[in-house]
């Protein structure tokens, strides 16, 4: 049940993450001013994100797959591709994109500029995107 959880609620921060990069990257290109609005999509990101990854450990830690490294050891996991994903490259992949979600938004807040704020959000969210999209295991996405 979690694991389904997790992928659908996966839908929810992709969504919410790219609206945040978007409303960063033009707030930022637009020279507008950084309002609650904007300061509130990105905290949604943030929040999405968090929820997901504590989703992504309960997930994690009651899967067939943990059991099979509890059983075989991290030599056996590292040796085989189909393990590797899910167990160590997905989840290090998606902590680093939250830290940087997390670092983003903190450092935002010390800005004194609406543009700098804009800046921050933008690259942050951004590279955390890229890495998300990078380590989400598309072919269950669409084989379902």
């Amino acid at each position: 049940m979690t694991k389904i959880i997790h992928s659908y609620w996966a839908y929810i921060v992709l969504i919410i993450l790219i609206v945040a990069v978007f409303n960063a990257l033009s707030g930022l290109l637009s020279k507008k001013e950084f309002k609650d609005k904007d300061l509130r999509i990105s905290l949604f990101a943030l929040i999405a994100t968090h929820i997901q990854l504590i989703l992504g450990v309960i997930a994690y830690f009651t899967s067939t797959y943990f059991t099979t490294m509890q059983s075989h050891g991290m030599g056996y996991v590292m040796k085989n591709s189909v393990l590797r994903k899910p167990l160590v490259e997905h989840p290090l992949m998606i902590i680093i994109a939250i830290a940087l979600i997390t670092i983003g938004f903190s450092k935002h807040k010390k800005k004194t500029t609406d543009a700098a704020k804009f800046k921050t959000i933008a690259i942050y969210y951004t590279i955390a995107l890229i890495l998300i999209l990078a380590v989400i295991p598309w072919h269950s996405w669409f084989s379902n």
